[in-house]
């Protein structure tokens, strides 16, 4: 695959446009096999009267208004009309009941009356050009001429000429047309099956739409590659996919081609990522600004039909509410699907980060997963070299997730002053603390060694680039030994006398025996046992997850309530070994008493 596509001539863009309607992901075709399905299969007939349950409450609300409580954005009202408009029109055109189609009328007619779709911060205009496209072209039939010219000039005068200022460099707010992140799929991808809805009446501004969209939206699409990690994190990859799924389905659909674009480079791979990001109790590993828990995530059901991944399909079976494309996507005969044996453990290179588990299918299963990664990437936080461990249906080393997205310079020059950005935020380690930043906000660092088997797999990550300011070399190593337990291992060589902070955030209960070389952390009837393995005389500390008395301590960021941290505090050391041995255990059982010994990551 080349690493970038050449944009077809303009004559050979539009060629193919299919004069119809519904023509974006949804065709009349599609649309007789879903009223099928949802006679014969129990899952489609599930979701289709959640979405019918949905659209009645949808009748009984009031349209939107345009709202910008932050002073930046309209987005949650944008998805708000989006997710209204979806469910509206696919309901109607299952039932053909107009009160449906009057319904999203009116809420697409308020939305048509803003003065604007927010430009300034464009994912907000992209998202509602999305919505305008799908009750334009899915309910195309059930409006008249006035109601299409109502819904055709606004796609055009506050989505498409605004992504024209855009894709021209006359805009301010066009920054994310070069942008390698998800606001270039959302934008691209908003816009685009815009330009699409309207492009048999305006094929001349759907023309420069389309073909700067194809341009732009494969900057994005190499970070895909080679093996479809995504370095925003779990929670910014279901946003960035859906938007690049939409795109190039609705491309398929509307014009018969994506281009090319479904080929780039670990794109046909991208869906094993959640799957591999997703613990046994239904949590991601949420590094980056992500939360612990995806929600719906239809895509995984396109992923699973364009490239035959039946995992990916049960992934998203799982959920007991659909997303409306959900209908769309899933295919018959995904419960017969034979699933492709899934290694238990992943590294993705692109993104740094391995996952190990002790089974697929066990919600008591053992979970680690462990990134080393890139501090520049967008949303990172200052966190190589953390992990999230799950076991027994809990999850023990957890990751606190983002801050509030408003904090005075959160995007900005302050983000490494909040505690849930700073590495001792993380389940990670922090040398010679300070105000400044306590990793390089520029650090690079890479997973060195990675290996699996039947009995142990392990991931071995030089951080020394995140801690170039005080150390010489710091090495992080997590293995799972026999399925049934983990070692958490650094060798760190500083500069001068340091101190060296280790620490693991918690919501478990937390217990330390006499000698405080040992916890005990409890939830429910289930434990976790850590034990400090090196060096001999370190000792545990718990403390509250808040900023160490060295750091900065912002009003307004979280306060974490209910979290606690595992600390080992080693000072004026310029070598030091850290092992730790985590060991799940139910209540009733004994706690684990087997010693190990610990060898160098270099003999691992």
């Amino acid at each position: 695959m080349p690493s970038r596509l050449s944009v077809p001539p303009s004559e050979e863009i539009l060629g193919k446009l299919s004069k119809v309607h519904p023509r974006l992901l949804l065709t009349k075709e599609i649309l007789n096999r879903i009223k099928n399905q949802v006679q014969s299969d129990e899952k489609s007939k599930s979701w289709f009267m959640c979405l019918h349950s949905d659209a009645q409450k949808l009748l009984l609300q009031r349209p939107l208004r345009y709202e910008i409580p932050d002073g930046l954005r309209l987005l949650h009202v944008s998805r708000g009309v989006q997710e209204r408009v979806y469910t509206l029109a696919l309901v109607f055109s299952l039932t053909s009941d107009r009160r449906y189609a009057e319904r999203a009328w009116q809420e697409l007619e308020s939305a048509s009356n803003f003065q604007d779709w927010n430009p300034r911060h464009f994912l907000d205009t992209a998202e509602m050009t999305h919505a305008f496209a799908i009750g334009y072209d899915w309910l195309y039939d059930a409006w008249d001429d006035g109601q299409r010219e109502v819904l055709r000039d606004a796609i055009i005068e506050k989505g498409l000429i605004p992504a024209l200022e855009c894709y021209n460099g006359k805009a301010f707010f066009g920054w994310w047309v070069k942008s390698k992140h998800n606001w270039n799929q959302v934008c691209n991808g908003g816009i685009g099956i815009g330009a699409l809805a309207v492009a048999d009446e305006r094929p001349d501004i759907a023309l420069e739409i389309i073909r700067n969209a194809l341009r732009s939206i494969q900057d994005a699409m190499q970070g895909f590659a080679p093996d479809g990690g995504w370095a925003e994190g779990p929670g910014y990859w279901a946003y960035a996919t859906f938007y690049n799924v939409v795109f190039i389905e609705s491309l398929s659909t509307a014009l018969g081609t994506d281009f090319g674009l479904s080929k780039f480079d670990g794109f046909s791979e991208t869906g094993l990522f959640p799957i591999y990001m997703t613990g046994p109790i239904g949590m991601v590993f949420n590094f980056a600004d992500c939360h612990e828990k995806l929600g719906n995530v239809p895509q995984m059901l396109w992923f699973a039909k364009r490239f035959g991944c039946a995992t990916c399909a049960r992934y998203e079976t799982r959920m007991q509410r659909p997303h409306p494309l959900d209908l769309l996507w899933l295919g018959a005969g995904y419960e017969d699907s034979k699933d492709k044996i899934m290694p238990l453990d992943k590294y993705f290179k692109s993104v740094e980060v391995a996952t190990m588990r002790s089974s697929w299918d066990d919600e008591n299963a053992l979970f680690v997963a462990f990134k080393a990664g890139d501090n520049k990437a967008n949303h990172s936080n200052l966190d190589c070299g953390t992990f999230v461990l799950d076991a027994l249906v809990y999850r023990w080393a957890i990751d606190l997730g983002p801050d509030n997205y408003n904090l005075p310079g959160y995007f900005g020059t302050e983000r490494w002053k909040y505690y849930r950005m700073r590495s001792e935020g993380h389940n990670t380690l922090v040398i010679d603390p300070s105000r400044d930043a306590d990793q390089n906000p520029n650090a690079k660092t890479h997973i060195v060694r990675f290996e699996s088997s039947f009995e142990k797999a392990f991931a071995i990550a030089d951080l020394t680039a995140a801690y170039e300011a005080s150390a010489r070399s710091v090495l992080r190593g997590i293995a799972m030994l026999g399925r049934k337990k983990v070692v958490v291992q650094d060798e760190i060589e500083t500069k001068n006398l340091s101190h060296v902070w280790w620490f693991m955030h918690t919501r478990a209960k937390i217990e330390l025996n006499k000698d405080r070389d040992e916890a005990r952390l409890t939830q429910g009837d289930a434990n976790l046992s850590a034990r400090i393995v090196s060096p001999k005389g370190a000792r545990f500390d718990v403390m509250d997850a808040a900023p160490l008395s060295t750091s900065p301590n912002p009003e307004g960021q979280e306060r974490n309530e209910g979290v606690r941290k595992l600390v080992i505090h080693l000072g004026g050391v310029t070598n030091a070994h850290i092992a730790i041995l985590l060991v799940p255990f139910r209540g009733g059982e004994d706690l684990p008493s087997e010693l190990m010994k610990t060898n160098r990551l270099d003999k691992w």
